[in-house]
């Protein structure tokens, strides 16, 4: 299989270095080469409805943070795969599905995980978990990381604060602050009412600043929410070329569309954490109710450094039932779109059904793959839509299920 940097400069790169999006593609390569996402922004819950996610079937999934692959667990599958271009998105996911298996307990889990700031972390981590991790996830959370000590010290001055996304997300907190804004008024907020005030009062005038209006155009100011330059443009087209309008309809349904009382996205984006209190603000995986099962299915879990389409190839023909691809087409040319759906295709059983996401309003596949193989498949556009309406990450504009036909 090919190294990492390569899997990601074929994921990204699609003009030459000569052109300016080939030196934004490069430069994204380079942003997302390490930790990217502490917590992941696709909403595990109606991936399992969607998907029908049951006993029995085998899924296959890209793993990024490892939230959704955990969660996914609640269902009880067969098997999941989890596969990811990114190392430290492995390494993540490894520690997450070792963490379950040896903490002592719940109370433990959820301190590690759902406060992710206490140093009685990382003695749990010694204690516990490091020699019950593999080689290559035990070294990159054992790496010293300059004057702060190991990279597993994270988990004692919160997680969520760190990799790009983290960064980005508190970048947005200090500019707001610089208006006389405060994104963790929002959490405040008693009612869907109070929550449509505070954002119209708070948030909401950021985006019609000039300082705001300038950083929006730039496609490297988001790359701390891991969008390439592809899904950028994408995500521009779906409000005419004025991407800060697209990004306060995106924040405004995070803000105002859904109960503060078990969005976690929400708690993340405008408090940088977890309801630790309530603990309904979390995510599926964190709860007590599922902790049991999430354990002892953890070991159904593989992990794998390979892009999704090299992990299908060598797979056996009609052996995956379930498919999530996040929004990962976003990167793609229409020719890797149509060599991954070969392989889904191929890798089918009767039934089987796939789920991604995209920045745009409509489906890729439609006009990137051919009829022999769209035909395979049904697609009900409307469905869809309902669906994109319950995604409390609210960031994407299109939400896709796709079902192989008998």
């Amino acid at each position: 299989m090919a190294d990492t940097a390569t899997r990601l400069k074929t994921a990204v790169h699609q003009q030459s270095l000569k052109s300016k999006r080939g030196m934004l593609e490069r430069l994204f390569v380079w942003a997302f080469s390490g930790l990217v996402y502490p917590q992941i922004w696709e909403d595990p819950e109606l991936d399992m409805a969607a998907l029908k996610l049951g006993p029995g079937q085998r899924l296959v999934t890209i793993a990024s943070g490892g939230c959704n692959v955990m969660s996914y667990l609640a269902a009880r599958p067969a098997e999941i795969l989890a596969v990811d271009l990114n190392p430290a998105h492995v390494a993540l996911t490894r520690l997450k599905l070792a963490a379950v298996r040896r903490l002592p307990n719940h109370e433990a889990f959820f301190r590690f995980f759902g406060h992710a700031d206490e140093k009685a972390n990382v003695r749990a981590y010694d204690r516990f978990i490091r020699n019950h991790l593999d080689p290559e996830s035990r070294a990159y959370w054992e790496a010293r990381r300059t004057l702060k000590g190991r990279r597993i010290n994270l988990f004692a001055r919160n997680v969520y604060r760190f990799g790009l996304l983290g960064r980005f997300i508190g970048i947005v907190h200090l500019l707001a602050k610089l208006y006389g804004r405060n994104p963790g008024r929002m959490l405040t907020a008693r009612s869907l009412e109070e929550q449509r005030r505070l954002f119209e009062t708070q948030l909401a005038p950021l985006f019609d600043t000039r300082l705001i209006r300038f950083l929006c155009r730039l496609p490297v100011s988001l790359y701390g929410l891991g969008i390439p330059p592809a899904q950028y443009d994408a995500l521009a087209a779906s409000g005419g070329g004025d991407m800060a309008l697209v990004l306060r309809q995106r924040l405004g349904r995070l803000a105002c569309d859904f109960s503060f009382e078990d969005n976690y996205f929400a708690w993340q984006a405008f408090g940088r954490r977890y309801d630790r209190e309530g603990r309904g603000a979390v995510p599926p995986y964190l709860r007590g109710a599922d902790y049991e099962t999430i354990r002892d299915r953890a070991s159904s879990v593989r992990v794998e450094l390979a892009s999704m389409t090299e992990f299908l190839a060598a797979q056996p023909a009609a052996s995956c039932d379930r498919f999530v691809l996040l929004d990962a087409q976003d990167w793609m040319t229409p020719a890797q779109m149509r060599d991954l759906w070969a392989e889904i295709t191929r890798c089918a059983r009767p039934g089987a059904r796939v789920v991604f996401r995209t920045a745009g309003e409509e489906s890729p596949l439609e006009s990137a793959l051919p009829a022999e193989t769209l035909e395979r498949w049904a697609y009900d556009p409307a469905a869809c839509r309902d669906m994109v309406a319950k995604d409390r990450s609210s960031i994407y504009g299109g939400f896709h299920l796709y079902e192989l036909r008998d």
